[in-house]
């Protein structure tokens, strides 16, 4: 096996870092894209897929990174398919027990884009009682773990699943949506009681898509709809959706009930730390222009027929340090970027890491609580291209490519690793910029 830092890029110290002022390094965490997703009747689980479901040398790939922390799963769908009396923790004990010996601390995520077993889904109301029992399961047998993510990405997976109907169940509406959201939202709360009645000190580190909505001044009330809409989870969790929310009419009018809101309101699961995922496609443009745009991207509301595009297409994108920024004004907790990846070139993957890590630097140097940055996709990724909606093969490699016979170190290995050294990578195709900065793309 060979081993990153003997093949590294040239580095520099972290003092002669341009235009990053810090005292400190910024954490480098580590992530295995892990997502079990149900549409129909089938599974698509990324951690077979990848082949990190037999491969439990990979666990020592990440501690030769120098990472600290890595995000960990131990689902639901795949420990507990059935009852949970029957749950077969043979693999996570083997996993777990390794990451506790190699000194690399384990996020424990339970759902990753899923909606649970068989027997239940993200509109059942017996979710979050079902939820919570796996999850004082998992904290008994685990008592040393202390930080979990008891949903990925509720809001997203509420998206995909009940209102856009690319996942189970399948729903396409706005009251789905909501019921999803807040169930979820529930399983969460519940999950955490159920996890420090175990581990008094358990910290909840919730994610969340970290985006942001641009587009035509006749769209200006939906792109506002849509970037007061993506905190919502985290205002819930928060307990800070009362009457006097903008969201509260549309939530009212979406059939969530006044005392589901108030309930979660009155009783809040604040995290201990926010978690947000930043993609290229994380940032929406949406255009009244639409016939410009691809047939792929056409849609609309009751008002309007818009395009909604990436918005790098458009030259529109913020990037993450005022996203960052927003989030920290918004909620005032300690925040960390938990997913970083790009499908691409390794020389645009390269780049994306950095800029990602030297937004969230300059985010932390203005003020922001920011944590760390976490490298996503160890071992790559398949099928996203279509939201793993079908199994096509397409693969996205991360920190290692594993289409060879073992997992070969890419150039973002070498990358991490540094920069969980406090040392910063450089290499030739960091001298440009990445595309999405290039001035060709502005419009």
């Amino acid at each position: 096996m060979v081993d990153p830092s003997s093949t590294r890029s040239s580095e520099l110290p972290l003092a002669m870092w341009a235009g990053i002022e810090s005292e400190r390094p910024l954490a480098m965490w580590a992530g295995i894209e892990c997502t079990v997703n149900r549409v129909g009747d089938r599974y698509f689980d990324q951690l077979v897929r990848s082949g990190h479901h037999a491969r439990p040398g990979d666990l020592d790939l990440i501690a030769r990174l120098g990472v600290p922390t890595v995000r960990y799963p131990v689902l639901w769908e795949r420990h507990a398919p059935g009852a949970l009396a029957d749950a077969d923790w043979s693999w996570a004990d083997a996993r777990l027990g390794r990451l506790r010996e190699l000194g690399v601390e384990p996020i424990v995520g339970l759902v990753h884009h899923g909606s649970g077993p068989a027997h239940t889904n993200l509109l059942d109301e017996r979710f979050p009682e079902l939820l919570a029992a796996y999850a004082r399961a998992v904290a008994a047998r685990y008592p040393w773990v202390t930080r979990f993510t008891p949903i990925n990405e509720p809001l997203t997976t509420a998206r995909f699943s009940a209102l856009y109907g690319q996942w189970y169940p399948h729903a396409r509406d706005d009251a789905s949506f909501t019921r999803a959201l807040i169930i979820q939202i529930r399983a969460i709360a519940a999950a955490m009681r159920a996890i420090r009645e175990v581990t008094p000190g358990a910290q909840l580190v919730s994610t969340e898509d970290l985006g942001a909505t641009h587009g035509t001044q006749p769209l200006s009330y939906q792109a506002a709809f849509e970037n007061e809409r993506r905190w919502l989870s985290l205002d819930l969790l928060c307990g800070r959706v009362d009457r006097a929310h903008p969201l509260w009419p549309y939530l009212r009018a979406a059939e969530a009930s006044e005392a589901a809101l108030e309930a979660l309101r009155a009783e809040p699961c604040p995290p201990d730390l926010i978690g947000f995922n930043y993609y290229l496609t994380s940032e929406r443009w949406l255009d009244d222009d639409w016939a410009r745009w691809p047939a792929w991207s056409h849609g609309g509301n009751a008002r309007h027929r818009y395009a909604d595009v990436h918005a790098v297409l458009a030259g529109r994108m913020q990037g993450i340090e005022p996203l960052l920024a927003a989030a920290w004004a918004r909620f005032g907790r300690p925040l960390a970027v938990t997913e970083v990846h790009l499908g691409g070139t390794r020389d645009e993957q390269l780049r994306w890491l950095l800029d990602i890590y030297d937004g969230a630097c300059r985010a932390r140097a203005a003020g922001a609580d920011v944590r760390a940055v976490t490298a996503w996709s160890m071992f790559g990724c398949y099928d996203w291209h279509n939201l793993v909606t079908r199994e096509d093969g397409y693969y996205e490699p991360g920190l290692y490519d594993v289409r060879g016979p073992r997992p070969r170190p890419t150039a973002l290995a070498r990358a991490v690793q540094a920069l969980a050294r406090g040392a910063r990578p450089v290499h030739p195709v960091l001298d440009a910029p990445g595309f999405w900065a290039r001035r060709e793309l502005a419009s």
